[in-house]
């Protein structure tokens, strides 16, 4: 039997079981039917209540998945395929037993880490869930506003500047630039408006969702939705590039299952580094706060097994897979070398240039801007339960829509880059905590004090903690090589600049060091 004696407002959120309480439980009772039917039956039923999950998927399916299948695709073909789905099936085992403890219990994670393990344990993981969700908020904005301003150039090729030679007496080339110093100072503001036009566009749907989420059942239905919508968009765009391309489904089987390991020390460290970078540690913070924001409880454990399989897992392998194929059908030059800064427009340039057409390279665009959009709703949401718990407040809705906008400032990222130490110190930070917050899930998965006869017995129980060691040592020695190259690396170059940096003028040496 569960220990917890958690004071009542410790326990669950005042969310959907406040506002439908009779749906709730009606739930329930379908799903304590549900149990005693066979397997097929089961999932049939789960596959209507699903939602949790894809928050995590859509938080995990951003700039950084993009660019990193767009590398490994671009640099190693299909060999790489695999990487992508073992890194996140260890996300799925330790975010498992993170359900476990939490509908188990229905006691928030703040507050039982901090008493059972220790006070500081979860003041770091919401402080690197808060700092994650701002400063990778940056790239999201980044990329939606690189992808829009492609889009724009593309549409301006494709109508504007053929009108233009069309007309009479013009001897305008389809594509010409204008003139050096005749029109650039237009070109950068007409580059930013429609940089921080879409980026404006993407932060008010997501404004409009998000405060939706907080406000009654029927928003998160709706909020759940529409993420799930979003990644289908993003599928949907990455599978018509695939097909037009094509799938070579012997080098597809062997990507998949040859586990195929770089010769060069470059390769092997993107491997690893891919590994530890799947799941963020504002994952691990939102999760257990999106299933009790549903009201979820003991009955709703088989449910969200199902849940982390079908929404998070599956779709995460299809889009990482599907970059990564496009990339290796178009871009991909057989010398299995690292391709380094390789970003997805230019990959989507790329492959435009490749296949002698743009229609790919717009649907790219518009995947790449539904990828931006679900994970900037996501980090809002995320901030919107993390500030609350961090300040001991109790929620409202009042809170978690003024809390929910804290990233919001992200969106200078849309035409602007970060500070060169910004992406060090949030990389240190969150890098460095996400195994501890992993250990932490562990150990309290194996409290018996704590959640009683649900830590397991037998076999299974063992099967399930060596699962659970393999996730955090892979994880560990990913985050390693992770804290190398986004914390080491960059400040060794900092101090000890290249001789040409060094002799080249401050402003020039300021480029380099970005």
């Amino acid at each position: 039997m569960t220990q917890s004696n958690a004071p009542a407002e410790e326990k669950g959120l005042p969310m959907t079981a406040k506002w439908d309480p009779e749906k709730l439980a009606r739930e329930e009772a379908f799903l304590q039917e549900l149990e005693k039917k066979s397997l097929w039956e089961r999932i049939r039923g789960y596959a209507k209540l699903t939602g949790p999950a894809w928050l995590q998927s859509a938080m995990t399916l951003g700039a950084g998945s993009a660019a990193a299948s767009v590398m490994s695709g671009a640099s190693f073909g299909y060999k790489l395929l695999w990487v992508q789905p073992l890194a996140m099936f260890c996300g799925v085992i330790v975010f498992a037993a993170l359900a476990k403890i939490v509908l188990t219990t229905g006691e928030r994670p703040y507050r039982s880490f901090g008493r059972e393990l220790h006070p500081i344990v979860p003041i770091f993981w919401a402080l690197g869930t808060i700092v994650a969700s701002i400063i990778w908020h940056f790239p999201q904005y980044t990329l939606a506003g690189a992808a829009a301003w492609d889009l724009a150039q593309v549409v301006q090729t494709n109508v504007f500047d053929q009108k233009q030679a069309e007309g009479p007496g013009q001897q305008t080339e389809p594509g010409d630039k204008p003139q050096q110093g005749q029109n650039t100072t237009q070109m950068r503001g007409l580059e930013l408006l429609v940089k921080y036009g879409a980026a404006a566009c993407i932060l008010m749907i997501n404004i409009f969702t998000v405060w939706n989420y907080g406000s009654h059942a029927k928003g998160i239905k709706l909020y759940e939705g529409f993420l799930r919508w979003v990644i289908r968009i993003v599928i949907l765009a990455f599978l018509a590039v695939v097909i037009f391309t094509g799938i070579n489904l012997k080098e597809l089987f062997w990507g998949l299952f040859g586990f195929y390991i770089p010769e060069t020390t470059e390769g092997i460290t993107v491997v690893l580094g891919a590994l530890g970078a799947a799941v963020g540690i504002n994952m691990t913070f939102l999760y257990p706060y999106s299933i009790l924001a549903k009201g979820w409880g003991k009955h709703h454990r088989g449910l969200a097994k199902w849940d982390l399989f079908s929404s998070m897992l599956v779709p995460y392998t299809i889009v990482t897979s599907l970059i990564i194929i496009a990339m290796a059908n178009t871009v991909y030059d057989g010398k299995d070398a690292v391709r380094q800064g390789l970003q997805p427009v230019e990959a989507a340039a790329a492959f435009s240039t490749l296949m002698h057409s743009d229609l790919g390279r717009m649907i790219l665009d518009l995947g790449f801007l539904a990828m931006t959009c679900g994970a900037i709703s996501t980090h809002m949401v995320v901030c919107g339960f993390t500030v609350c718990e961090m300040l001991g407040l109790q929620y409202t809705r009042a809170r978690f829509r003024l809390f929910s906008l804290t990233p919001v400032i992200g969106i200078l990222g849309a035409g602007m880059k970060l500070p060169f130490w910004l992406p060090i110190l949030a990389s240190a930070i969150c890098l460095t905590m996400l195994p501890i917050v992993y250990l932490s899930i562990m150990i309290m998965a194996n409290n018996r004090k704590y959640i009683g006869d649900a830590v397991g017995s037998g076999f299974t129980r063992w099967v399930f903690n060596f699962l659970l060691l393999v996730a955090i040592t892979v994880t560990t020695i990913g985050t390693v090589v992770q804290i190398k190259l986004k914390v080491v690396d960059p400040v060794r170059k900092w101090l000890n600049p290249p001789a040409a940096v060094q002799s080249a003028t401050p402003s020039q040496a300021g480029e380099e060091k970005k």
